[in-house]
């Protein structure tokens, strides 16, 4: 069994979830984030949150994977000041809701004033529910970025053990580690952290808080990510207790503080029915229904 704790659902097809489920993949984390444009209204913020919660987790649910969210302000649209004083209006709205297990992405992309406001008004959000929190660091100056984004979170007075530092590359997870984060990887196919270089990572740093994710999203990326790197792993004589560790029980540890997420929530799923409909939609477009066939690869 394999969770990926960071993919973009959103931007992805039915395609995808039928093969993520068919590697083993029986639940996923989706954080909200910038979806390739600038969105101009509080509303379409509050449409995309719901779709979060509502729709997304029930098209992964007709395909047999346990669908979960995060739900901040993005700190590439933290930039924009008024819209973003509307959206933090929302926020406390959806932190609290069914399979919400934390508050992210947040954190900065070019490490602006702006940016670093908003991250700590949500950084304030999530100590008040005691919710994880998931850190985007940024793309660019990612070794200052990171450990300023720990400085913050420190001054904030959040327990380490309840932030994920995503995106981490060879540069920044020393320092992530020895501060008691949990260190997660992005695995893309030509660019942040590729395979070999994650197992390289492990190898070298055991599997102790470090997590493997997709990221996958609009653009060219992989949702497979995580049962690839996992093969590879085992192809390199990493051991079955740390492939577990890095590609399933960290993330589910992590997460599972937020007390929304449950190992029980997929190994008790039975089967799928995609009779059902969500507030009169359903998945199939026409085509016939699986009501029968029990979800593959899950050890019970």
């Amino acid at each position: 069994m394999f969770i990926d704790p960071h993919v973009h659902m959103t931007s992805r097809t039915t395609d995808d979830y039928q093969a993520m489920r068919a590697a083993g993949i029986v639940a996923i984390i989706e954080p909200a984030f910038w979806l390739g444009q600038p969105r101009t209204e509080v509303g379409t913020f509050k449409d995309y949150y719901s779709s979060l919660v509502g729709w997304e987790r029930f098209r992964a649910s007709q395909f047999g994977i346990k669908h979960y969210c995060t739900i901040g302000l993005n700190s590439k649209e933290a930039n924009n000041q008024s819209l973003a004083e509307e959206v933090m209006e929302l926020l406390p709205l959806f932190a609290c809701k069914e399979g919400v297990v934390g508050i992210g992405e947040i954190g900065y992309d070019d490490q602006t004033e702006a940016e670093e406001k908003y991250f700590r008004l949500q950084l304030e959000l999530a100590k008040e529910l005691n919710m994880p929190v998931q850190i985007h660091t940024p793309h660019r100056d990612k070794k200052r970025g990171t450990t300023r984004s720990m400085d913050v979170i420190e001054e904030h007075g959040i327990d380490p053990s309840l932030v994920v530092i995503d995106h981490n590359n060879e540069e920044t997870v020393k320092e992530v580690l020895d501060r008691g984060y949990w260190a997660a990887f992005t695995i893309y196919p030509f660019t942040k952290m590729g395979n070999e270089r994650m197992v390289a990572v492990v190898k070298q740093y055991g599997s102790g808080h470090i997590i493997v994710d997709s990221s996958a999203d609009w653009g060219i990326s992989d949702p497979l990510a995580v049962p690839k790197t996992a093969a590879l792993m085992a192809e390199q004589g990493v051991s079955p207790e740390d492939i577990k560790l890095t590609c399933y029980q960290n993330a589910l540890d992590a997460y599972g503080q937020s007390g929304q997420m449950y190992e029980s929530d997929w190994i008790n799923v039975d089967e799928i029915d995609q009779t059902q409909l969500y507030q009169g939609n359903s998945v199939l477009r026409g085509q016939r229904p699986n009501t029968e066939s029990k979800p593959s690869n899950i050890i019970r």
